[in-house]
């Protein structure tokens, strides 16, 4: 086996986890029984230790992979010289909370022209490949167990036991099928068995749950189907138990081949929220935005203590507030980019900015869902006064930087935006509010900004106080409603971010050779600045402009319509994927550029 493209890769999941499957057919991700459990399967960062679950035509062939239509169904097509076969790739997604803790993944074979022979091969290595495991035979099914996990795999073919791997190989005439099925098993879960007849109630049931899903959009405009595939997705990145949305289901993804810009982000991001609320609410999925509005309100009744502040950047899909960051030397990384990492450090960060994407999701939802309760109100106020108090501090920023706490600019505009969206809600509502004072904070965050971020060199609007960097996180000013769409300073900033952050569609984050983030190497372009700049263009009346940018940026999505985080030179996908920041951007994007041309 070598290292596929990140590109090519479809997702499933159950609203729990999800599994990453290649075009060659290998599941080479799988985290059991969560998102941020340890991984299963995991020879995407290292192909000889990480383990895998490989299906696929035993001849040569050539491979296409699709979703069943309005699903997160996956298909993969095997074409050879004597027939096409496909491999359907889904997992259940159970209405009976006795069954919650299966965690179920099914993998159909078919043969639907001619003949075709498949093999197999299940290696699981558990615990990020640290723990060991035993494989025995018992009731029909393999069963492999570890000391924190155990999986059972029932199939309709004949499966034999090679060390601590199974393995199958079997010929397919034209309309004939093969199961295979793997169960977490435990004193909770028992084991069953999946026949063919159940195979198929459940792929029925399974496309059923997201066709119904689904049905709920609003969405009618350009880009139905490239928004819809994006809800989906998003739909995938969500802990249902708890309503929490992954920032993507993988960790150590590079930034850059052989670089060290590898971060786990199985976490929540409370930055996420603000775009998590306006997507899902435009396109109708209230209940997903309810869900995660209630993640969030958990975190705000019990805010932290740390010198931080009361909230912290990132929390595990449970609410854990602990999640230290451990490198994991025995993998080598994808393609060698080590080192691979569990946890992540920056949750004990500053960064300011997340109290304007609290603050905005919950203006959002208190707008367009369900009004704030008394309560959350007072904590709102909290935090408020927190922001009013310490908007002046340096941080580490929206990028997470290691090099050290600046004064970025992005960082003060999300105070404002934190201290103004609760003065509209106060307002709006006529809750209690000591609105002077807010707006005494609030329009010296504004002068600050106007006086200290603008640069008159660079005639634009830069990244901190101490240089002349220029930030794509700025292009959220006139989207916050920080300053007009078209005023002049903002035209010129939009102008030279074009002109020095552009690449074809394509936005980078900054410039990465300036030396202040605390990291070596170069990076891609940063795919969720990219539908950022199709909107500040839309918003700027610049339409012919962002129709060609957001064009121009689908060309940039994977077969299936997904997207990592970032994207190379070559137009290779890198980071961590699919990246939900990116699709919510997505989304926001197609709505507004689709409102504007009418």
């Amino acid at each position: 086996m070598t290292y596929l493209p990140i590109a090519e890769h479809g997702l499933i999941g159950d609203l729990r986890t999800v599994a990453l499957v290649g075009t060659d057919g290998t599941i080479d991700w799988y985290c059991c029984p969560r998102f941020d459990a340890p991984s299963v399967f995991a020879s995407i960062l290292d192909e000889d230790r990480g383990g895998c679950f490989e299906l696929a035509a035993d001849a040569p062939a050539t491979t296409k992979q699709f979703y069943f239509p309005d699903t997160n169904v996956l298909i993969t097509r095997f074409f050879t010289e004597e027939g096409v076969g496909e491999v359907q790739d889904f997992m259940p997604i159970t209405g009976d909370a006795r069954d919650t803790a299966r965690h179920r993944l099914i993998r159909r074979v078919l043969c639907v022209r001619g003949t075709m022979p498949f093999r197999a091969r299940v290696a699981p290595r558990f615990d990020y490949a640290r723990q060991p495991h035993t494989v025995r035979w018992r009731a029909g099914q393999t069963r492999f167990e570890s000391a924190g996990l155990a999986l059972a795999l029932t199939a309709t073919v004949p499966v034999e036991h090679e060390a601590l791997d199974a393995t199958a190989t079997f010929k397919l005439l034209e309309g004939e099928s093969a199961v295979f099925a793997l169960d977490r098993i435990g004193d909770d879960v028992m084991p069953r068995g999946c026949p063919h007849a159940e195979a198929e109630t459940q792929f029925n049931a399974t496309v059923a749950f997201w066709r119904r899903w689904l049905s709920a959009s609003r969405y009618r405009g350009r880009w139905r189907e490239t928004v819809h595939r994006s809800a989906l997705t998003l739909k995938l990145l969500t802990y249902a138990p708890t309503g929490a949305i992954v920032a993507a289901p993988t960790t150590s993804l590079p930034e850059r081949i052989g670089g060290e810009r590898n971060w786990d982000y199985r976490y929540v991001w409370i930055r996420d929220a603000a775009f998590c609320a306006y997507a899902l609410l435009r396109l109708g999925f209230t209940d997903e935005a309810e869900a995660f509005m209630s993640f969030l309100a958990e975190r705000i009744a019990r805010p932290g203590t740390s010198a931080t502040g009361p909230l912290q950047v990132m929390y595990g899909i449970d609410g854990r507030t602990n999640l230290p960051e451990i490198e994991l030397r025995h993998l080598h990384g994808y393609r060698g980019s080590a080192p691979v990492r569990i946890g992540n450090a920056a949750a004990d960060q500053l960064q300011l900015d997340i109290y304007g994407a609290l603050l905005d999701s919950v203006y959002l939802f208190d707008k367009w869902g369900k009004p704030i309760s008394s309560d959350q109100w007072d904590a709102v106020c909290a935090i408020v006064e927190w922001v009013c108090h310490h908007w002046n501090q340096p941080d580490e920023g929206i990028w997470e930087t290691r090099g050290g706490r600046r004064n970025f600019l992005y960082s003060r505009l999300m105070c404002w935006v934190a201290i103004e969206r609760a003065m509209r809600m106060a307002r709006r509502r006529g809750l209690p509010a000591d609105l002077l004072a807010w707006g005494r904070s609030r329009d010296e965050i504004y002068r600050h900004i106007m006086r200290h971020g603008w640069s008159p060199t660079r005639r634009a609007f830069v990244q901190q106080e101490e240089n002349d960097v220029l930030d794509a996180a700025l292009l959220m000013m006139p989207l916050t409603k920080f300053i007009a769409p078209t005023d002049p300073k903002w035209l010129s900033t939009l102008d030279a971010l074009g002109a020095e952050l552009v690449s074809d569609s394509l936005v980078y984050r900054y410039d990465p050779t300036s030396g202040q983030d605390g990291l070596h190497g170069e990076e891609g372009t940063f795919s969720i600045c990219s539908f950022w700049y199709v909107e500040a263009l839309t918003r700027a009346g610049r339409l012919d402009e962002a129709q060609l940018a957001f064009e121009k940026m689908l060309t940039y999505a994977n077969h299936l319509g997904l997207y990592a985080e970032q994207i190379a030179r070559t137009g290779e996908q890198q980071g961590n994927s699919p990246q939900a920041f990116t699709h919510f951007a997505l989304i926001s994007a197609a709505f507004n550029l689709d409102r504007a041309l009418g």
